[in-house]
């Protein structure tokens, strides 16, 4: 099958022949660890099958309206539990801690040392365990875990339940990004990250009313606890019926999809043929690992993510307290944060559209970047009394995840070898950890109301994402020069079943990276 051929696969269905006759002989060494879908067309004994267009259709409306719905809200309450902590800082939750200092600071990245800790070994138990179960597990126990906070009654037990959440939502992310490339063609996936990613502005909205809600009606009629724990266990027993949902709908991959007949399951493999990339191998490749660390797109993808995520950091943690400097009072400040979740959702959905219209995800995440970028020199810039033009200068900075969830969905359709990915996938979110634990610590109390130091951080990192972006630009475009220039090479032959053998995307020539 040639390239033009591949194109026209992934766009119609028509086609798609499963043959594992001619592999070639120097892929006899993978055999023994191919991928999870290729036993499955053993047993064809080499009979082709045919998807086409309508039945290809039939299939990707069944897997989208059977997995992106529970995916996308389990991933708003992923940021709206994150952020629980920041509603929380104006209703009350410093006083009854007893927070001093900088104690609510280290509180918000408490979060994300348990994150950096689990990172690594929970994207290795994403390959080596049932993928559907382990995720839909781990929800179910962060859910838990965040209504223990209504039961804190000082800073160290609020730092073990920070911790520990942090821990099991390390899996979420990662596993989302495994399930997009399991489940989809390249051409579909950068959407699908994007509309799964940008509930976490639903997650904003949701929050910030609930909050407010809370925070008017207790105000009102009184209440037997704290409201900000309140917030807590609604958040935490929201996710933990999510958490269930999740775990009974969402399989481990299409073989065992209950909601699919034997007929689809096969057919739901054999139209994400042209990934080059299979469905998903549990065996664990040192090879794959070494790969990993010496390419460097691992690397500008874990920088990316380390500068990106200091502002992401400060912002997610202070942006009540941000509102409230601007002149608004608490309830307002709690209200008026909501717009700024429709400003990340319009953002990324349309960076989704023109991304994978355009074929340059890349280079259309610029956009976000630059009007986050903007809407921080506002905040800066603004005089004090300004507080509408200010207040204007944070929805723009939600802008912001076009580009890192742009990447995000690079990982699905770059990376190609299970290992690999998990390890690039697990390196992007180390990096996401750390930005996230430097950046509230760069919000210093004696900088307040203003933050100006933190302010002009936020600027410097994303200035410096931009560069970082046009390389990642720059070196796709070469690679994809180079592997042409081989495919074009008199001695070259197109492998026949190879994307079953779990190779890598640098092993497998007929891999052509997505901008």
């Amino acid at each position: 099958m040639t390239r033009e051929d591949d194109a026209r696969a992934d766009s119609t269905g028509v086609d798609i022949e499963l043959s594992m006759k001619n592999v070639d002989p120097t892929l006899v060494k993978h055999a023994n660890d191919a991928d999870e879908a290729m036993k499955v067309f053993e047993q064809l004994q080499g009979e082709a099958i045919e998807l086409d267009e309508a039945t290809n259709r039939r299939l990707l409306r069944k897997i989208d309206w059977h997995i992106m719905p529970v995916m996308c809200c389990v991933y708003g309450m992923n940021f709206l539990d994150k952020t629980t902590l920041s509603y929380a800082s104006i209703m009350g939750i410093k006083e009854d801690l007893g927070l001093v200092g900088d104690q609510y600071s280290w509180l918000g990245s408490l979060f994300y040392f348990g994150y950096l800790a689990w990172e690594y070994p929970t994207s290795r138990l994403l390959q080596r365990l049932p993928l559907g179960k382990y995720a839909g597990s781990c929800i179910i126990i962060w859910g838990g875990i965040l209504s223990c906070f209504a039961a804190a009654k000082n800073y160290p037990g609020a730092i073990a339940i920070r911790f520990f959440l942090g821990v099991f939502e390390a899996a979420v992310t990662p596993g989302f990004a495994l399930l997009t490339s399991q489940w989809y063609t390249r051409n579909e996936q950068g959407r699908r990250v994007n509309l799964w990613y940008s509930f976490n502005g639903w997650g904003q909205i949701l929050g910030g009313l609930v909050a407010y809600g809370i925070a008017v009606g207790t105000a009102k009629h009184g209440s037997s606890i704290e409201p900000w724990k309140i917030v807590f266990l609604f958040t935490g027993c929201l996710t933990i019926a999510l958490g269930c949902l999740f775990l009974w709908i969402v399989p481990d991959s299409q073989l065992n999809a209950r909601w699919l007949s034997k007929e689809d399951r096969i057919l739901a493999v054999a139209r994400v043929r042209i990934n080059q990339q299979g469905i998903g191998n549990k065996n664990f490749k040192w090879y794959q690992v070494k790969e990993a660390l010496l390419d460097p797109m691992t690397w500008a993808f874990f920088f990316f993510a380390l500068i990106a995520d200091i502002p992401n950091g400060g912002i997610t943690n202070f942006f009540s307290q941000l509102i409230n400097s601007f002149g608004y009072t608490k309830e307002q400040s709690l209200l008026y944060g909501t717009p700024a979740g429709a400003v990340e959702i319009v953002a990324l959905l349309l960076n989704g559209y023109i991304g994978d219209k355009t074929g340059q995800r890349i280079l259309t995440s610029l956009g976000g970047l630059f009007l986050a970028t903007f809407g921080v020199i506002l905040i800066v810039a603004l005089p004090l009394e300004n507080n509408v033009g200010r207040l204007v200068g944070y929805y723009f900075t939600q802008a912001f995840p076009t580009s890192f969830v742009a990447l995000l969905s690079l990982i699905s359709s770059n990376v190609a070898g299970y290992t690999k990915k998990t390890t690039v996938a697990a390196l992007y979110l180390i990096g996401y950890c750390v930005g996230n634990i430097i950046g509230p610590l760069t919000f210093r109390p004696q900088d307040a109301p203003r933050y100006v130091s933190a302010e002009i951080i936020i600027i410097a990192c994303w200035g410096a994402c931009l560069f970082i972006l046009l390389f990642i630009w720059w070196w796709y475009q070469r690679e994809n020069r180079r592997k042409a220039n081989i495919r074009s090479g008199p001695g070259y032959v197109r492998l026949e079943g190879q994307e079953f053998l779990d190779l890598t995307d640098i092993e497998n020539h007929d891999f052509v990276y997505t901008l």
